[in-house]
């Protein structure tokens, strides 16, 4: 694939926010998952839920989802965007990474890294990630949460404390 290809029909370019507007987004985000999970112990439904709350809060989340843990390697789960990479090996790509380090991963320009080893170019559309390892109570990893943007710099501080801490809350202690 090259570097850019035309974005499918059912999926919209990144729009980036400010710092107010993305903490506005996110408060609300929060609220309805909160409010939609509550009680809720199944984790696929939890996974679903979070992906659509987000991706429709959001305007700059271009692809969301997660890879499940599989005998050391990841594989795609629920996700909304365009087709993700099936297998992960950890290790492999920013996925990867997050997954055999057990810590947050933020791109500002997945373009600048290695493709293939530093990063795996799913969609060339891409252009900056973040990646969240989701731990169990016990702190196991069960995934990694992926989230893509079409535009640069699209992640910060701000998304990685938000990420983590929902993550955890709904996966987590």
């Amino acid at each position: 694939m090259s570097a850019t290809a035309e974005m499918p029909y059912f999926i919209k370019p990144s729009v980036n926010l400010t710092a107010a507007e993305k903490r506005a987004a996110y408060e609300q985000a929060g609220q309805a998952i909160r409010a939609n999970l509550l009680g809720e112990d199944n984790l696929i439904l939890k996974m679903v839920t979070i992906n659509c709350l987000l991706k429709t809060y959001l305007p700059y989340y271009y692809w969301v989802g997660f890879y499940l843990e599989n005998q050391g390697r990841l594989t795609v789960g629920p996700y909304q965007g365009t087709l993700g990479c099936l297998h992960i090996d950890f290790g492999r790509g920013v996925c990867g990474k997050a997954a055999r380090t057990g810590t947050t991963q933020v791109v500002a320009d997945t373009h600048a890294l290695v493709q293939g080893a530093e990063h795996i170019a799913c969609d060339p559309n891409s252009r900056s990630e973040i990646v969240v390892p989701v731990f169990d109570a016990q702190h196991q990893l069960i995934a990694v949460f992926d989230v893509d943007s079409t535009e640069e710099g699209s992640f910060d501080e701000q998304d990685q404390a938000f990420l983590e801490t929902l993550l955890r809350e709904q996966f987590g202690e």
